[in-house]
């Protein structure tokens, strides 16, 4: 299994606390508490939408959605990183999307076995896949991330064409 480590503005990563993770959650009454204790607000239909990872170790680790994933991950390396969204009602929490929508980690597609493991392990259901799916890489020509969209892999910077492999893991610009 691959681990990403952050690739994002050095400025950002500079400024984590190690000590100050994400809450762990390992099962659907932590997500209630952590939901209680940090007054997060469902909207009307109860859902929460969070910044997560899933750390080295394994473990989901959530934030206010605000939060960098860096953040949340304390500078470490990640198995995934993205957004979450929580169910709320009737004094239960569960899982309705999940998506590797981060930049500062940029993690694969492919990196969503490591999360449904995470999520079936804290009791949750897992969605089938993430939502969206998003393809991230590193433009050779001027070095920014892009999100590649509708295949077309296409710096959004300087309109280089993007390598179809991943390729992420260059330093923080």
């Amino acid at each position: 299994m691959r681990l990403y480590r952050y690739v994002g503005p050095k400025g950002i990563a500079e400024r984590v606390d190690p000590a100050a993770l994400g809450v762990p959650i390992r099962s659907p009454q932590d997500v209630l508490r952590w939901v209680r204790e940090t007054a997060q607000k469902a909207d009307a239909d109860g859902l929460v939408i969070a910044t997560f990872v899933i750390d080295e170790a394994g473990l989901l680790r959530v934030a206010d959605r605000r939060s960098e994933h860096v953040a949340c991950a304390g500078g470490g390396l990640v198995q995934s990183a993205g957004e979450i969204t929580f169910v709320l009602g009737r004094g239960k929490a569960g899982v309705a999307a999940v998506s590797n929508q981060s930049t500062g980690f940029c993690p694969e597609p492919e990196s969503w076995p490591a999360v449904e493991a995470t999520l079936r392990q804290a009791g949750f259901l897992a969605p089938d896949g993430f939502s969206p799916a998003c393809v991230f890489r590193r433009c050779p020509k001027c070095g920014s991330i892009s999100v590649v969209k509708d295949a077309v892999f296409e710096c959004a910077v300087c309109d280089s064409p993007l390598p179809e492999a991943w390729n992420c893991d260059g330093e923080p610009t």
